[in-house]
């Protein structure tokens, strides 16, 4: 008897815009994420469940009945927890060189070696060196960001002495105090990366404990670097503040020069906006009615906050842009990026423009970006898409009429001002108040990619709308806002349809407090406050409502969730929310639980040790339950521990 031949099915997606790609564009031969996922199945269940090791080359080794130790003799857990800790490298890796690369662009503004990059917001600058003790009075401007930025490179490359500035002056004392008493207190990012990638050498460490506690210590580091990115990029091109703009593949349009921005780093793509928004004649020449950026991925984050570009795409549909045939260029800089977007824009006109030296891919055309030769090189590459628009095929261009409304760009200053305008001696006691009062439970922070393992979009939607019901006030930033941003949650139509009735009261609340701020907006549902870097942001805000409550973090009824994590940096950013006293929620399970050691570690023992565990939870519905719950326990021992202080005339306890 034949064998049944495996239905294929690549849709996998609840976007409308890249379901309508996915058709057209069916039996062309044209190679995606999507069918690529299907052509690997099945996936390999010892690496899904972490028990291969490949760190040195006796193996691969993998743990089964059979064969319950490595040739070396590394047990299960061993292996896991070493896969966890460089995983975790991974992403801190990842993010600290994105915030190195800010903080060199800072250096060359400070010594005044660039013409093109400047300090756009002093005030910040003024706010980052007081809080880290910096003197500012009397001092240019100049002075003032060389030493911030001496700082910053201390907490890259610090040996021994004072531990992580960053990370020391940004989160509650009692943190700090808790991650000297584990040990896990960094000084500096590169050392911690060292100490660790040696630690999980062949023959060094196996005591899975002390592995783990090694992860968290690299994912400090991580959390460190997104802040130093976070801050610098904030100086350099000013913190974002509320705008409007639209999302989804709609936004292409037909008629002009189309130039896609992906990746995650602004110093390249703020250039590149400003330098197509001067080169329009040159687009006019060729035939087009002008140039129009957009945005895939957290490059497309930083330039929606800042700039209103509007946002195409996120992450894993991130091929299908190129397949509308309608993007003339794609601008790539670090991250997420798909090597298979060369091989889909051989099939259509499109260029892919790499531009950094660690990420190139082959056959892509190259163009070395220097912050020294910024603007140069922005035109020489915004050049290329205009030349390109004469090589559309119009037979090949089919733009799905698919986009939604937004408002973004709720950074940690303009989240603090709309609350102002409320109780302006307090900002924050506007939410504590809400909470307190049971008008809001709390609330949750979407972060994270897309992963193939679970349908694109979907657990990021049906979660969020899940608590957004049951008056969760949602924060995100990445790829999950990305989500939002297309399928329409980050507009005010949103909040009629899907928050409850007191999330609704403390949106109105705050339209109210900020009609003329606002100049005829209205508050989302969901606040988009940045790109994964800005994670630290999302987090800040968590910090400031401790300090307002008086209490450690863990105590704070805010939870993260990242339901379609995908990348080494997701593992970093979760792993760090947890040592910081997050519950953390990841909707697609990682290379853990074949070790019921670590995993019990992670799910139970954090919370002992340091307030904040993980939940793995694939089911959008069960998630939402799970993470519901989670905040809800904390919001009742909240109330109940602050009646408590005022029974007997104390002190709300800080912990938890």
């Amino acid at each position: 008897m034949a064998e049944k031949k495996k239905e294929k099915d690549r849709n996998r997606t609840i976007d409308p815009a890249a379901l309508e790609v996915l058709a057209k564009t069916e039996g062309s031969g044209v190679e995606t994420a999507y069918d690529r996922y299907l052509n690997m199945q099945p996936q390999c269940n010892y690496g899904n469940a972490g028990i291969c090791c490949t760190i040195c080359i006796q193996g691969p080794c993998r743990i089964t009945k059979k064969a319950s130790k490595g040739i070396c003799g590394a047990a299960g857990y061993t292996i896991v927890a070493r896969n966890l800790v460089r995983s975790v490298l991974g992403g801190t890796s990842a993010h600290s060189d994105h915030g190195l690369h800010t903080t060199l662009a800072l250096s060359a503004v400070a010594e005044g070696h660039v013409k093109d990059y400047g300090i756009t917001d002093p005030e910040k600058l003024k706010r980052v060196a007081e809080r880290m003790e910096i003197s500012t009075e009397g001092r240019s401007d100049q002075e003032i960001l060389k030493d911030l930025v001496d700082l910053a490179l201390e907490d890259f490359s610090r040996i021994n002495g004072k531990y992580s500035a960053w990370l020391e002056k940004t989160v509650v004392p009692e943190r700090i105090e808790k991650f000297i008493e584990c040990n896990i207190m960094p000084y500096s990012i590169h050392r911690t990366i060292a100490e660790s990638m040696a630690q999980t050498h062949m023959g060094m460490d196996a005591d899975p404990v002390n592995l783990v506690f090694q992860a968290l210590k690299a994912a400090l580091c991580d959390y460190t670097g997104m802040h130093i990115a976070t801050d610098l990029s904030d100086i350099l091109f000013g913190p974002p503040s509320p705008s409007a703009s639209e999302a989804n593949m709609g936004v292409l349009e037909e008629n002009m020069v189309n130039i896609a921005l992906h990746g995650h780093n602004p110093i390249l793509s703020e250039m590149v906006v400003k330098a197509a928004r001067e080169m329009q004649d040159e687009a006019k020449a060729v035939g087009a009615e002008g140039i129009k950026c957009m945005g895939i991925c957290c490059t497309g984050n930083e330039v929606l906050m800042r700039q209103g570009v509007a946002p195409l795409t996120n992450f894993l549909s991130q091929e299908l842009a190129i397949m509308t045939g309608a993007v003339d260029a794609m601008v790539v800089d670090v991250q997420c990026i798909m090597p298979g977007i060369q091989s889909v824009a051989e099939c259509y006109h499109t260029k892919i423009i790499t531009t950094i030296p660690n990420a190139k891919i082959p056959s892509s055309y190259y163009i070395d970006f220097d912050e020294k030769r910024a603007m140069e090189k922005a035109k020489e590459i915004v050049r290329v898409a205009i030349e390109n628009f004469k090589e559309r095929d119009p037979s090949k261009v089919h733009i799905p009429q698919v986009k939604n409304k937004l408002i973004a760009g709720f950074s940690l200053e303009a989240f603090e001002e709309l609350l102002a305008s409320v109780n302006p001696d307090e900002p924050y006691k506007v939410i504590t108040d809400a909470v307190e009062q049971g008008e809001l439970e709390g609330l949750v922070l979407f972060a994270g990619c897309n992963n193939l393992k679970v349908p694109h979009d979907e657990s990021h939607y049906t979660i969020a709308v899940e608590l957004a019901k049951n008056n969760i006030l949602p924060v995100a930033t990445g790829c999950a806002a990305g989500t939002y941003a297309k399928l329409g949650l980050l507009n005010s139509d949103a909040v009629e349809k899907y928050a409850g009735e007191g999330l609704k009261a403390f949106i109105n609340r705050l339209n109210e407090a900020n009609k003329e701020k606002l100049k005829g907006e209205k508050l989302p549902l969901i606040f988009h406050m940045g790109s994964c870097v800005d994670n630290t942001r999302a987090y800040d805000l968590m910090t400031a409502l401790a300090r307002q409550w008086k209490v450690d973090t863990p105590k704070v009824p805010y939870a993260a969730s990242a339901p379609e994590a995908m990348s080494e940096k997701a593992v970093s950013i979760g792993s760090w929310c947890v040592a910081l006293g997050m519950p953390v929620h990841v909707g697609v399970v990682p290379p853990i639980p074949g070790s019921p050691l670590v995993d019990g570690i992670a799910l139970q023992i954090a919370q002992d040790v340091y307030g904040g565990y993980f939940m793995w939870e694939e089911d959008p519905k069960e998630a939402s339950r799970k993470l519901l719950e989670a905040i809800r326990e904390r919001t009742w021992k909240l109330r109940v521990h602050k009646m408590a202080a005022e029974k007997y005339e104390t002190e709300l306890s800080a912990t938890w």
